[in-house]
């Protein structure tokens, strides 16, 4: 008799969280194997929470069509979580020792036998394959195709008001494909959408489309992307550096004037705040992945203009390339023309770190998990680059857990190649006001990824770094009379840096020790993985500058330049920081959480905390029109009280808003060291 599944799914837990936290572990809910019938394998996290019998509204309708991803376990999967393990721990000898895709296909992949047995297996219960690559199968088929493959029945249950699918009891799969199948998604059909975590200051980029999408080409089922979301425009006044430009036409705040926030930092600035300027380091020979859905028509052209009027160097021939999907779909669902700004940023913030680093943006089908999923393996199978941003992510409780194994297989499969994911945090705090829940974002919080926290950071007039806060912002409106704050200060949470603790994976070796074991176990059980590693800039009101082509009132389509924040603003300005790193180094990072933890409450970072003046509170006076573009509809004033994320605080060591910290000048010339080489 073959291994259970779950069971071997556990020992893969035990193996990865070793040293390096690879792969991830699955929560404590689906450690236990649920019943399944005689001669079966359960498989891990197919049962939703929410299909409960209170909410069971009878068997689902014959024609409902159900879209499934089943994807491969390949062999060895025990041998891939050791191996990714050694190679990204500076202690192991085998560190930086990665392997190429070919390789790693070679030695873990899915082996033809497995793919084939698990398509007849599919095939013969009545589905019919719709798509394969080397990591998952999809197929379409009905109900009884599911029963039958499956060993569970569809039905209908009511959630959020609305009637959603899924299996009664947890899926399975015949004992002698155990070994083959690694889980599988699409039996339940609650939507599972990433978002981009861009944000203007309170005002996020995702959303519905501009337009409805156009109707398909003749060619085939592919949606046509959208034209650019309406534009918007900071109000002015502004400050250019951190309190150059003092609020005195309104009233005081925590008895001092308080600054006009800044109009948007740029590269030049962020370079010498976080120690690049006089390194000598440029990313050359490093080259860094975006990742996001769908593609801006004027990415490549926005980037170019962007970086000549702003102080960057000029793109080389090749220097931005781009990798897409072959159709894109959901283009409704997702927002899709909300995704266009998330990549402006991503794109420009790197340049603006990396100036003279390689970057491909890989463009998703759409905001899917699977969609977005399958651009990270695009990337894994190919090594279209060693580090990958990525802007986006859900809460916990949205996202499919079933989802989790399949992700954290592309993380180690990356890792063993030397290629490091780095994900936002999240841009609502503990994500309380959002969803009603205190929780953290996933794949941020998947062990195998680095987590990007966000910061407050006031760059001097000199372009010097003066300090940070943990992002989170609390905002008081101008009264009407323009004689007082409206709200009682700090005001109310606006938004902030994600963070906490997984329900769903457990505390990984490199954290043990580091993080306080108050914050790890939050939850009331065990010690679990905390949310985020590493920190960078996000606050909007201290925000960066990017360019975008926008739709204008008037109905034009021109280029446009604004101020923007967000964990997805963190994640490219910590990914350009990287291939920096990786340049002095001299080889790839790869997985880069050993690494970071090794360098914690050291020279290498800022140890922020919401307080970093003591008594002081820090604010910004924000001014914003009112329509988002220009004064015809009048402006509003804010003010934007710092350091309050939430029930998230920033303090002393590692924290639940910063992590370990952001980077210090110290942080590149640890990896100049000798001590950073093999």
């Amino acid at each position: 008799m073959r291994r259970r599944l779950l069971a071997r799914t556990a020992s893969l837990v035990c193996a990865g969280l070793a040293v390096a936290g690879l792969p991830a572990a699955t929560s404590a809910a689906s450690a236990a194997a649920p019943t399944v019938p005689a001669g079966r394998i359960g498989l891990p996290d197919s049962l939703p929470s929410w299909a409960t019998a209170d909410a069971d509204q009878g068997q689902a309708p014959t024609g409902t069509t159900v879209t499934a991803h089943v994807y491969l376990a390949g062999k060895d999967p025990a041998g891939l979580a050791a191996a990714a393990r050694a190679v990204s721990d500076p202690a192991s000898p085998q560190y930086g020792r990665y392997l190429t895709p070919q390789q790693v296909r070679a030695r873990y992949g899915a082996t033809p036998e497995q793919q084939a047995a698990v398509r007849d297996w599919l095939t013969g219960a009545g589905f019919r394959v719709t798509g394969a690559d080397a990591h998952q199968i999809t197929v379409q088929g009905s109900p009884s195709a599911v029963d039958t493959a499956f060993g569970t029945t569809l039905h209908q249950y009511r959630k959020d008001d609305h009637l959603y699918t899924a299996p009664v009891a947890a899926a399975s799969v015949p004992e002698d494909l155990g070994d083959a199948v690694l889980t599988v998604t699409g039996l339940e059909d609650t939507p599972h959408l990433a978002t981009p975590k861009a944000d203007r200051g309170g005002v996020h980029t995702g959303g519905p489309a501009a337009t409805p999408s156009a109707a398909a080409p003749s060619g085939g089922p592919q949606d046509q992307l959208p034209p650019p979301t309406a534009a918007f425009v900071n109000a002015p006044p502004f400050s250019t550096a951190w309190g150059d430009h003092p609020a005195t036409d309104v009233p005081q705040a925590y008895g001092a004037v308080q600054p006009y926030a800044v109009k948007g930092y740029t590269g030049k600035q962020l370079r010498s705040a976080y120690g690049v300027t006089g390194s000598g380091l440029s990313g050359s020979g490093v080259k860094v992945a975006v990742v996001d859905a769908y593609h801006s028509p004027t990415l490549a052209a926005d980037a170019t203009t962007y970086a000549g009027r702003n102080g960057d160097a000029a793109y080389r021939s090749g220097q931005l390339s781009s990798v897409d999907a072959a159709k894109w779909t959901d283009t409704d669902e997702c927002g899709a023309a909300g995704w266009y700004g998330e990549q402006s940023l991503d794109v420009e913030a790197v340049h603006a770190m990396a100036q003279d680093a390689d970057i491909a943006y890989v463009g998703a089908a759409s905001c899917q998990d699977s969609d977005l999923l399958s651009a990270l393996n695009t990337i894994v199978d190919r090594h279209l680059a060693d580090i990958v941003s990525n802007s986006w992510g859900e809460p916990e409780n949205t996202a499919d857990p079933a989802m989790d194994p399949a992700f954290d297989q592309t993380f180690a499969t990356g890792a063993l190649e030397g290629i490091g994911f780095y994900f936002s945090s999240g841009d609502d705090g503990d994500d309380q006001a959002a969803t009603g829940v205190k929780q953290s974002e996933t794949p941020a919080s998947r062990p195998g990824v680095t987590a990007v926290g966000g910061t407050s950071l006031a760059v001097g007039a000199d372009d010097g770094y003066q300090w940070e806060t943990g992002w989170g912002t609390a905002s008081s409106r101008l009264n009407a009379a323009g004689t007082r704050w409206s709200t009682a200060l700090p005001g109310t949470f606006d938004d902030g840096a994600g963070g906490g603790v997984s329900a769903r994976a457990v505390q990984p070796s490199y954290q043990r020790g580091a993080v306080p074991t108050a914050l790890a176990q939050a939850g009331g059980g065990p010690a679990m993985r905390t949310v985020p590693d590493i920190s960078a800039v996000a606050d909007p009101t201290t925000g960066f500058l990017i360019g975008q082509t926008q739709t204008w009132p008037d109905g034009t389509t021109k280029y446009g330049e604004f101020r923007i924040g967000g964990t997805s603003l963190a994640a490219p300005v910590i990914a350009g920081i990287q291939a920096l790193a990786q340049q002095a180094q001299g080889f790839a990072i790869g997985f880069a959480n050993p690494a970071l933890y090794a360098r914690m409450d050291t020279a290498a970072f800022h140890d922020v905390t919401d307080h970093p003046l003591g008594s002081t509170q820090l604010a910004a006076v924000r001014v914003d029109y009112r329509n988002g573009v220009d004064t015809s509809a009048g402006t509003y004033t804010t003010l934007q009280s710092l350091g309050h994320d939430s029930s998230l605080v920033a303090g002393t060591g590692y924290d639940e808003v910063t992590g370990v910290g952001s980077p210090a000048a110290g942080y590149l010339q640890s990896f100049l060291s000798p001590a950073a080489k093999r």
